[in-house]
């Protein structure tokens, strides 16, 4: 601990050190028992969507490129775990010079992905896969996560504008900057967040605060303050007071007084409190009558994509909706699951599969270096299912192709008349970085493209379709090989 109490505290943070303990203490043992360079695969994937939703969409691929593309451990880091006494010597002369080797292939971030397929693959020396796994997990998680959540935000909204308003209840700074990142990959129109639009060109939006309001001796003068000060971009909070007594009143008397005379249209007005239903009803009945039909109705206020779905069912009059905290937390289910399982080494070159086996049957593992094909029907372009196969499988398309489920195996079809994708693609080759990302906006497209490829039946917010990921006929022997191989093993 006289280390601890003595050391600097560094602004900048080497991510190198996001590790878990045993993570390093693996690396030790692995270098002491001389297997360090053993070639290993390890699988990051998850096994349940969350919110009992049909599908996810895939995030943090740049973030994790950015990550494995700096890896180093500094002086002060090694001084740091040789006062921990428990690392050799020869361990830690290995980290002074380390340098990241392996290849690494992942989903590009905006598909729609699915429990138990493979997100992101690494292969390379075991003490380098190894090392990588936390930082893996919480980038593709929480992304992940967030794009997922937002994606269903924004289903519910049908259409209308999502803004993301979360920063202030984010778990953290990087939660809020990549959550709002993530935000917007899942379908959001735009973020409160302002280093997000900095960092990654999304757009920022975001208007006043009650406290404008509170601030000046009446609401009427904040309006007129406001409408004076952003005349071509005039939207007000009408709720701090009272939204039909005194709030849109005022609102549009300084559209009529201030914004006419300018030569200016309003952009909006918002609600952050009460009955959604009622008070937007209410408000665009009297913002047509006073000939304001063209100004929103904003609504935010602990929203999700449940609330959204119920006030649009009753006929709420909204044009756009802030979504904060359930949003950037994603607060009804805050954790993605995924994993990060060694699924095969190498002997001489030969690929030799690894199975993890348990008594609860979702979590046995899928064995071997693998991929993943996406099948879609040729005459309506949408996807029917995912098959995991084997590295060295090629589907031939010009063949009828039989996939069953991996359960239960008498669950099967024949598919004719379709075409196939494959899924991974390398980021990393030999530690080097060797692919490019989009831009978010770009992702963003691409994930609404993508995700407009699955039955509407599978993007339902509540008892979706279960989407089909299979697995094909040499893996699924081969899982069954190893799961025999294991159990005699074990009875004898």
């Amino acid at each position: 601990m006289e280390y601890i109490k003595n050391f600097n505290i560094r602004n900048e943070r080497n991510l190198t050190m996001l590790v878990d303990f045993y993570e390093l203490t693996m690396a030790n043992g692995y270098l002491d028992n001389n297997v360090g360079n053993k070639i290993a695969y390890f699988d990051m994937f998850f096994r349940k969507v969350p919110d009992g939703g049909g599908y996810c969409i895939m995030a943090g691929v740049q973030q994790l490129i950015e990550y494995l593309s700096n890896l180093k451990f500094t002086k002060d880091d090694i001084d740091y775990l040789k006062s921990k006494n428990i690392f050799s010597e020869k361990f830690l002369d290995y980290l002074k010079d380390f340098k990241f080797s392996c290849d690494v292939w992942a989903v590009p971030e905006g598909n729609p992905v699915f429990p138990n397929e493979p997100l992101v693959i690494v292969r390379g020396p075991v003490i380098e896969a190894q090392f990588v796994e936390t930082m893996i997990l919480l980038t593709i998680n929480h992304q992940t996560l967030i794009a997922t959540k937002a994606n269903r935000i924004c289903k519910a909204a049908q259409g209308r504008p999502v803004m993301e308003f979360g920063s202030r209840r984010a778990q953290g700074y990087d939660g809020a900057i990549y959550g709002a990142r993530a935000s917007i990959i899942g379908g959001c129109s735009s973020s409160a967040c302002t280093i997000a639009e900095e960092m990654f060109g999304i757009p920022a939006s975001g208007t006043m605060a009650h406290s404008w309001v509170q601030l000046f001796p009446t609401e009427y003068d904040a309006f007129v303050a406001w409408a004076k000060t952003y005349p071509d971009n005039c939207t007000l909070l009408i709720d701090t007071y009272n939204v039909l007594k005194s709030g849109l009143k005022n609102a549009i008397k300084v559209f009529d007084e201030v914004l006419k005379p300018l030569g200016f249209r309003p952009k909006g007005v918002r609600i952050d409190s009460g009955d959604i239903t009622y008070l937007t009803k209410k408000c665009r009945e009297i913002l047509d009558n006073a000939g304001y039909e063209d100004c929103q109705i904003i609504i935010s206020n602990s929203l999700d994509e449940f609330i959204i779905r119920d006030v649009l069912t009753q006929g709420a009059k909204v044009d756009a909706f802030g979504v904060g905290e359930r949003l950037i937390t994603a607060k009804s289910e805050p954790v993605f699951g995924g994993v990060y399982k060694l699924s095969a080494i190498e002997e001489d070159g030969k690929i030799i599969p690894k199975i993890k086996i348990s008594e609860n049957e979702e979590k046995i593992t899928n064995p071997g270096f693998k991929k993943i094909y996406r099948i879609f029907e040729k005459n309506t372009n949408k996807a029917i299912a995912d098959l995991i196969t084997l590295h060295d499988e090629i589907i031939d398309e010009s063949k009828p192709l039989e996939i069953f489920d991996p359960v239960y195996t008498w669950k099967r079809k024949k598919v004719k008349n379709y075409y196939v994708k494959e899924l991974l693609v390398k980021i990393f080759d030999k530690g080097v970085p060797i692919y490019e990302s989009p831009s978010v906006m770009e992702i963003k497209e691409y994930a609404k493209q993508e995700t407009e490829k699955l039955w509407s039946e599978v993007l339902r917010i509540e008892n979706p379709h279960s989407y089909y990921v299979d697995l094909s006929t040499n893996l699924w022997k081969l899982k069954q090989s190893l799961l025999h191989q294991y159990t005699d093993e074990y009875e004898e």
